[in-house]
């Protein structure tokens, strides 16, 4: 623990979090280590919705459906299993029971560093006043760190229709499922449901799906969802959902209908700034629900901070943790600093997985000559278990003037994995001679990202110059 804190006269906390998710409890945890008197508030549950409905529990879902496949895999090894069933309410039982496990100990941690806690909604209602539940408390400093929530279309029949949160309530799994949305939550719904035994159609309305993604990675992934047999229907949108019994019946923006016995919007996520009070503390750096910061994460009311979803840049738990962990050692450490927002890493746990991290081709491309180099192939078992959908892509993108890696992407089993240690590579500018310079693990798909020796194609505003 760093030396205490000197409290601030006047106000019953040096620092209140309202919001008790990844960014908010990492604040709060670390700002109460530093000696300050700490408060948060959380009305819905601790953790937030990595937690409890996020990747905590759809990465449990997501292993559930590998055990499928990794069965019927085992036949082209020798292995005999019999007729592989799943059952539903048992994954329900196992998931339920560890995202109770971490939920409590977000609450724990926080109690065990002396912050008190509230169990309930909390709202500005001045500059340093935070009513929770039937209390009024002031604070010197005060962190929005409330999170999001998923956003239904404005069409008829939306109501009848799912949001990402609700496949965590689900009793039963759906034969048929209709998932809508081309982010992380659509693909990666819709490949884990298909995993479990539903019949899935992913509509999107682009032609390719994960925007903001490199294009060659966005290719693979639909091919792969495709192969994988996922009906995909690219550049479409839904325009009313009507229901037939327990049929739903969506009705496509170009005529097409699908039905399906579950519909599931994944279109997105806004931040959660309804009633907190914000115009009454007088923050006014708001653009819709989002609240505006500058660099340091401050709005216009200098003490007053927001983070994670509700300030909208890099919406991942990591990044959450970081930049509340950056403030807090600010605030309150004597170690100010921020958080980078380059070259974060992120990853789609679909099946076969995305990591990724760095410029994409086209990012890089659109500031000067790059060299990409490429690798495809198909991964040591599945040349024997032949099945489809599992080639693996390897990228990286290379500054042609210093030879500095710029990015590194890949779609194949375990890339997850492995980009976390080429994120190291990336965010510390090594070279692709370094790389090239270090000795692969025989036999992986890993060293493949330092055996590429020559470049796939040169591109970048110099090079289409000459």
């Amino acid at each position: 623990m760093s030396a205490p804190h000197t409290p601030t006269h006047g106000h019953d906390f040096d620092l209140f979090v309202i919001g008790g998710g990844s960014a908010g409890v990492r604040t709060a945890r670390v700002a109460a280590n530093h000696g300050a008197k700490v408060g948060i508030a959380e009305a819905r549950f601790w953790g937030g919705t990595c937690v409890n409905v996020g990747c905590v529990p759809k990465k449990l879902m997501v292993q559930a459906a590998e055990y499928g496949a990794w069965a019927e895999d085992g036949a082209a090894f020798g292995w005999s299993f019999g007729e592989a069933k799943h059952d539903w309410p048992t994954l329900v039982r196992a998931r339920d029971m560890e995202v109770a496990r971490l939920s409590g100990i977000y609450r724990r941690l926080l109690e065990g560093v002396g912050a008190e806690v509230f169990e309930c909604h909390a709202r500005l209602t001045g500059p340093h006043e935070i009513q929770v539940g039937a209390r009024t408390v002031t604070a010197e400093r005060i962190v929005v760190a409330t999170g999001g929530h998923p956003v239904r279309p404005d069409i008829p029949g939306a109501e009848h229709a799912f949001i990402s949160d609700d496949l965590f309530t689900l009793q039963e799994r759906p034969r048929r499922v209709l998932m809508v949305g081309g982010g992380y939550i659509g693909l990666e719904f819709a490949s884990l449901l298909h995993g479990l035994g539903s019949e899935v159609t992913l509509a999107y309305r682009q032609p390719l799906p994960l925007r903001g993604f490199d294009e060659d990675i966005r290719q693979a992934a639909a091919e792969a969802l495709a192969a994988d047999g996922i009906t995909i229907l690219a550049g479409e949108s839904p325009a009313e959902i009507t229901h037939d019994g327990e049929t739903r019946v969506v009705r496509m923006a170009s005529g097409k209908v699908v039905e399906a016995d579950a519909v599931f919007m994944a279109l997105g996520r806004v931040a959660n700034t309804r009633d907190l009070g914000l115009e009454a503390a007088g923050v006014t750096s708001l653009s819709g629900p989002v609240v505006l910061t500058d660099e340091n994460h401050a709005t216009n009311i200098p003490h007053i901070y927001a983070i994670g979803d509700v300030d909208d840049r890099v919406n991942l738990t990591p990044m959450a943790t970081a930049v509340g962990h950056a403030l807090a050692d600010t605030l309150f450490g004597s170690r100010p600093r921020r958080a980078s927002y380059e070259n974060v890493p992120k990853a789609v746990f679909i099946s076969p997985p995305i990591g990724s991290v760095g410029l994409s081709e086209e990012e890089a491309a659109a500031r000067g000559p790059v060299e990409i180099y490429t690798s495809r192939f198909t991964p040591m078992r599945h040349s024997i278990t032949r099945r489809e959908g599992r080639r693996a892509l390897m990228k990286l993108v290379v500054d042609a003037g210093t030879n500095v890696l710029l990015g590194a992407h890949m779609i194949g089993e375990d890339s997850p994995e492995i980009m976390q240690g080429m994120a190291v590579a990336v965010v510390n500018g090594l070279t692709k001679a370094q790389l090239d310079s270090t000795i692969g693990i025989h036999p992986t798909a890993a060293e493949e990202f330092v055996t590429m020796r020559v470049a796939t194609r040169h591109v970048g505003k110099a090079a289409k110059a000459a």
